[in-house]
């Protein structure tokens, strides 16, 4: 793919994304500021390992990555229908900063989040790995170690606010659960 094209879908994608953000982007202390830098980082990677995407389909490379998509896919299909089913979804909730789905106002314990707290960060991280594993180098490995570090940064927040929300429930929650990776992180 031509380099012109690489920098219109940057430019198209981070407008949408900063849309998305237009809230957050002018709140650092909000769980969408640090996502907003995530997600940059994930669209830089994937526009650096596009080439990549089907290339020697069966080394192990690819095979690590195509697991961690898998993966990537599962939770972020399994999370939105958890939210929906059981989050109470309520576009009144008087926070500026959550976008459309996070506006839950049951604390959600089921599914995937008996095990781990956020699913959908918990997908885009591997989402960012999976496709670092498409060529493997040192600036996809920066730019993964870069949207991993804005994760977990956005998780924390995110963590301070739903404490903030659900009060001690949350707070039992996260004492139960792990942050991404069940019984490991």
């Amino acid at each position: 793919m031509a380099l012109q094209i690489k920098l219109v879908i940057f430019f198209v994608g981070s407008i949408g994304i900063a849309w998305l953000s237009r809230s957050s982007l002018r709140d650092f202390h909000s769980h969408g500021f640090y996502r907003f830098f995530a997600w940059e980082a994930i669209l830089i990677l994937v526009l650096i390992n596009l080439k990549y995407w089907f290339f020697e389909p069966f080394s192990i490379n690819q095979i690590i990555s195509w697991f961690l998509l898998i993966i990537s896919l599962f939770l972020i299909i399994h999370g939105f229908q958890l939210f929906r089913q059981a989050g109470k979804l309520d576009s009144e909730r008087k926070d500026l900063h959550l976008i459309g789905i996070e506006n839950t106002t049951e604390l959600v314990m089921v599914g995937a989040y008996r095990y781990i707290r956020h699913p959908f960060y918990s997908s885009l991280l591997f989402l960012a790995w999976g496709v670092f594993f498409k060529h493997p180098s040192n600036i996809g490995g920066s730019l993964a170690v870069i949207a991993s570090f804005f994760l977990v940064l956005t998780a924390k927040v995110e963590e301070a606010e739903n404490i903030h929300f659900f009060g001690d429930a949350y707070q039992g929650y996260m004492k139960e659960t792990k942050m991404f990776i069940p019984y490991i992180f």
